[in-house]
C-alpha cells in the first residue's frame, strides 16, 4: 500500500507541475480560459498567475512524505473545483476550451474532460483519506536508496521507454493532425477543380464564383466563439436569407470592413442573418470580435467549409435562401458584398453580377491584399486605385513600431523610402521574404531606405527576421491612403516627403522599386 500512495502522489506531482508550468508560460491563455468558464474579467487575471502558482505548490509538496497529506488536500481542493466548473459549464451546453495545460494541450472541456479530472480527484481523495494518520506512503528518496542496482537500471530504463513512447505518440499526434489538415485542403482543392475550376472561355471570361444559384447549400456545424455549436439549419429562418461571409483575422481589407458589419447586423437584423465565418486561434478571433461588437463569429478549423462554398478569397460572402439553397455567386472584396447586401435587404432589386479574370500567376489577389488560398484566388476585376499621384506630398503615416514606439513617415525625411505594405500572413509576402531579406543584407548601391507597414501580430513581424524597422497598421489605413490595394505592394517617396512612383504591386514589381534584380523562379 505504501507504494501505491507513493506512486499516486507522484503522478499526481507530475501532472500539476506540468499544468502549473505551462499555464505560467501562457498567462493571456489562462486568463482567457477563467473568463470563458464564467470567472469575472477583474479577476481572471490575477487568478491567471496565483492558479498555476498554487497547482506547482502543490506538486512540491506531495513529494516529501511529512507534508504529502496536505499536498494531496489541496489537490483534491483544486480538482473539486476544476469539476465544479466544468459541470456547470456543460450543463448550460457550454464547451469553453479548457487550458489546462496551456499551450501544450488545450481542447474543449467535454465529458472526457471532467472524467479526467474526477479520476485524479479519486487518486487524490485515497491519499487524503488512507494518510489521514499521518502516513502517506514511502518517502521517494528512501523507496530509491532501497532499490537494488538491478532495479534502479529498469528503473531508469522503464521511464525512457514511456518518454520514447510518449514522444512517439505525440508526434503520431501532431502528423495526423497536420496530415488532415493537408486532406482538407486537398478536398477544398478538389471540389474547386470538380465543380467550379473550369478554364476559361475563349473571351478570357470565366462563370461567377462559388455554387450555382439554386443548389444546395453544403451543410456545416461550427464552434462559436464562446462554446457553442451552431448549424447551417440554426442559421436559417423561415423568412430571411443567411449571408455568410468569409473572413481572416490576419486580412487587412477583412479588418477594414468590421465595423460596416456591425451595422449591418444591428440595422437589418429584421432582415437578414449576417454569420461570419473565419478561421485562425479562439483568442485572436474573440479579441477581434470583442473590438468589433459582432455577433455570429463561427470557426472553421482550415478552409472547409470556404472548399465546399468554392469561396476563393477574404473577404467574401454568400446567400443563403430561407429554404437552404444557394441565393448567389459569391462576392469578393468590399465593394462587392456591399452590393450583395444591397441585394439581399431589398434596397436594389437585381443580383449584383461578379465580373471574372484569370488571375496572373505572381499577382496579389485584389480582394483579400494577396492572402493564398488552398482553392484559388478571387476573380473579381481590382477597384480602381485611388491615393496621391506622383510629386503630390505623401499621405501623413503615424504608427506604432514593433517596441511599441510611435514613428512616423516624416522622420525618413532626407532619404528615398520605399514604402512597403506587408502581411505576413500573405502568402505572396511569405515567398518574397527571402529576397527581401537579402536585399537589406546587400543592398544595391543608392538603394532607398525601407519602411515596411505591416499587418499582423507583433510576434508574427518579429518571426519575419527583417531588420529594416516595422510599423504596425492593423486596418490597411495606410495601404489605403496610398492607394494600395493588398499586399505585397509599395510605394517611392523621395527624400522631400513626396510620392515618387505608381504603386508597385506583387512581388517583382516591389523589388523592381526597391533597385533589386529579380529572377523568376
Amino acid at each position: 500500500m505504501d507504494t501505491a500512495l507513493l506512486i499516486a502522489r507522484l503522478l499526481l506531482a507530475l501532472v500539476f507541475f506540468v499544468a502549473g508550468l505551462a499555464k505560467l508560460a501562457d498567462r493571456k491563455g489562462s486568463s482567457q480560459a477563467l473568463i470563458d468558464f464564467g470567472v469575472p474579467a477583474a479577476l481572471a487575471s490575477p487568478l491567471s498567475t496565483l492558479l498555476p502558482l498554487a497547482e506547482l505548490a502543490v506538486a512540491i509538496v506531495l513529494i516529501p512524505t511529512d507534508t504529502a497529506w496536505w499536498g494531496a488536500l489541496g489537490a483534491l481542493a483544486l480538482l473539486l473545483l476544476f469539476v465544479a466548473g466544468i459541470s456547470v459549464n456543460l450543463a448550460r451546453g457550454k464547451q469553453p476550451e479548457c487550458h489546462c495545460f496551456g499551450q501544450l494541450h488545450s481542447a474543449p472541456a467535454g465529458w472526457s474532460t471532467l472524467a479526467r479530472n474526477g479520476l485524479l480527484a479519486v487518486l487524490s481523495g485515497l491519499v487524503v483519506w488512507l494518510g489521514w494518520e499521518g502516513d502517506a506512503g514511502q518517502s521517494a528518496l528512501s523507496w530509491l536508496w532501497a532499490l537494488s542496482g538491478a532495479q534502479l537500471v529498469a528503473l531508469l530504463g522503464g521511464l525512457v521507454l514511456v518518454g520514447l513512447v510518449g514522444g512517439q505518440w505525440w508526434c503520431m499526434a501532431h502528423l495526423l493532425r497536420q496530415n488532415g489538415r493537408l486532406l482538407v485542403r486537398l478536398e477544398a482543392l478538389e471540389a474547386m477543380l470538380g465543380t467550379g475550376g473550369e478554364a476559361p472561355s475563349q473571351n478570357g471570361a470565366q462563370r461567377a464564383a462559388g455554387l450555382p444559384v439554386g443548389t444546395q447549400a453544403p451543410s456545416f456545424s461550427l464552434p462559436g466563439l464562446h462554446g457553442e455549436t451552431i448549424t447551417l439549419e440554426a442559421l436559417r429562418a423561415p423568412s430571411k436569407p443567411v449571408m455568410l461571409l468569409f473572413t481572416d483575422p490576419n486580412c487587412g481589407p477583412c479588418t477594414a470592413l468590421l465595423p460596416e458589419v456591425r451595422r449591418w447586423q444591428r440595422d437589418y437584423a429584421q432582415k437578414l442573418t449576417i454569420s461570419l465565418i473565419s478561421r485562425g486561434t479562439l483568442e485572436e478571433n474573440r479579441a477581434k470580435s470583442t473590438e468589433q461588437g459582432l455577433r455570429g463569429v463561427l470557426l472553421q478549423e482550415e478552409w472547409e467549409v470556404s472548399g465546399a462554398y468554392q469561396v476563393p478569397s477574404t473577404p467574401s460572402a454568400v446567400l443563403v435562401q430561407p429554404e437552404g439553397t444557394i441565393g448567389s455567386p459569391v462576392s469578393g472584396g468590399a465593394e462587392a458584398i456591399r452590393s450583395l447586401l444591397s441585394y439581399a435587404v431589398g434596397e436594389r432589386a437585381q443580383l449584383p453580377m461578379q465580373p471574372q479574370q484569370p488571375q496572373a500567376q505572381g499577382q496579389p489577389c485584389p480582394n483579400c491584399g494577396g492572402k493564398v488560398h488552398p482553392n484559388g484566388h478571387a476573380a473579381a476585376q481590382p477597384a480602381e486605385r485611388t491615393g496621391p499621384k506622383g510629386g503630390e506630398p505623401a499621405p501623413e503615416v503615424r504608427l506604432p513600431d514593433l517596441k511599441g514606439n510611435e514613428v512616423a513617415l516624416a522622420d525618413f525625411r532626407g532619404k528615398e523610402t520605399l514604402v512597403l505594405f506587408w502581411n505576413p500572413g500573405c502568402g505572396f509576402c511569405q515567398q518574397m521574404l527571402p529576397d527581401l531579406r537579402e536585399w537589406e543584407a546587400t543592398p544595391p548601391e543608392d538603394a532607398p531606405k525601407l519602411l515596411v507597414v505591416s499587418a499582423g501580430s507583433e510576434e508574427a513581424n518579429r518571426e519575419m527576421g527583417l531588420t529594416s524597422p516595422v510599423l504596425l497598421d492593423q486596418q490597411f489605413a495606410a495601404g489605403r491612403a496610398f492607394g494600395a490595394s493588398g499586399t505585397p505592394s509599395a510605394v517611392l517617396v523621395d527624400a522631400e516627403g513626396k510620392v515618387a512612383s505608381e504603386v508597385a504591386v506583387g512581388a517583382p514589381a516591389v523589388m523592381e522599386l526597391a533597385g533589386a534584380d529579380w529572377a523568376t523562379t
